[in-house]
């Protein structure tokens, strides 16, 4: 394979990576308590010496009474967990790489398999996590108002603590896609809306707040999806007009790069052409974008992350895609989870040591 592409400097505002691999956020549930141990620090310090460009943390929850579902996904608000990401940013600094927080409110979710629960219950656009399924409560406007205040300090304390970017994550049946949703956005306040583009209004809060924290030298990432673990099928956008309604405002809200989650990445997201979601992203806005969705293997992230094993595969249909400048980076998964040295490896055409993924690398921090 000739992955020259994929090794090339990229450079917007903060910026610098030395190729255009991004490790992919990826939810481990090692934090006790919500704070980073050592151990996730370690584990993030190996992809940065293993020659990852751009690592993206797991979801990291903001400080809102009930924006985890999991006690042991890490918060990015409070002296402990604070403290836990900033030895984590000097080891990957050490090792020559960057690295941003994926900052994360869940919304309304389904209760966690071992009972615990939030102090408060889980708050969304609507009770709904999907049509259906209810198990919160809607959100006031005073709550909205302390979500967006919330996100914009995490992204401060990222910016003071050393980080590179902040992703905000505005995909996978999450709180900012549930207003994004018209299956989970069923308001009638000026955050619903029968359009797509009507119900950007509270991602566009976000990130102006974001934007106006962090200022506009630092780089702001949002990652995004058209699927829904309720339905793989749907499509937020039915079309490229309904793209350019979702995408234009959250570009002109401050959005650096759009990463672009698919689950195969060469799938094409319209009929009439072959461009996938983040060809169609930087076409739409002209803003970079990330490409990601089982790279380098043969099966996608669902089954996988169900434990089902897959298979490394050629990377020659990304790196066409990436050389005709559909996409900017390329964010690999599993992978990078089950190997810190798969950048190398690649780099260096070692291909007879890329290792598959099993359900055990779920277990345990490699």
């Amino acid at each position: 394979m000739n992955t020259d592409s994929l090794f090339r400097p990229f450079s917007l505002k903060t910026l610098n990576t030395r190729n255009r691999i991004v490790m992919a956020p990826m939810t481990r549930s090692f934090s006790p308590g919500g704070v980073p141990t050592n151990d996730v620090a370690t584990y993030y310090g190996k992809r940065a010496a293993g020659e990852v460009g751009l690592i993206l943390s797991e979801g990291t929850v903001i400080n809102r009474p009930s924006s985890s579902a999991d006690p042991n996904i890490p918060h990015f608000y409070g002296t402990e967990a604070l403290a836990g990401w900033e030895n984590v940013i000097k080891d990957v600094h050490q090792a020559g790489g960057q690295m941003g927080p994926q900052i994360w409110h869940q919304g309304i979710m389904a209760n966690h398999q071992s009972g615990w629960l939030p102090g408060a219950p889980f708050e969304g656009p609507s009770s709904l996590n999907k049509p259906g399924f209810e198990n919160g409560v809607p959100m006031t406007d005073a709550a909205i108002a302390d979500t967006i205040a919330a996100f914009g300090q995490a992204a401060a304390d990222a910016k003071a603590l050393g980080f590179d970017t902040v992703e905000i994550h505005g995909a996978h049946q999450y709180l900012i896609d549930q207003f994004f949703w018209e299956g989970t956005n069923n308001r009638t306040d000026n955050y619903g809306g029968k359009t797509l583009g009507e119900r950007t209004r509270f991602g566009v809060e976000v990130i102006k707040e974001v934007r106006k924290r962090v200022g506009e030298d630092f780089a702001v990432i949002i990652r995004l999806s058209q699927f829904k673990p309720a339905d793989y099928d749907y499509k937020h956008a039915k079309n490229a007009q309904e793209m350019e309604q979702w995408l234009t405002p959250l570009a002109e809200a401050g959005i650096d790069i759009f990463h672009c989650s698919q689950r195969r990445f060469w799938e094409p997201e319209f009929e009439g052409s072959d461009l996938n979601f983040a060809g169609w992203a930087k076409k739409i806005t002209g803003k970079a974008t990330i490409s990601v969705g089982s790279v380098g293997l043969d099966g996608d992230f669902f089954s996988a992350f169900a434990g089902q094993s897959s298979q490394p595969t050629s990377l020659d249909e990304l790196v066409r895609r990436m050389d005709r400048g559909d996409f900017d980076l390329v964010a690999v998964g599993r992978p990078l989870l089950a190997d810190p040295n798969w950048v190398e490896k690649i780099k260096h055409n070692r291909t007879e040591e890329l290792q598959g993924f099993t359900k055990e690398a779920l277990m345990q921090l490699v």
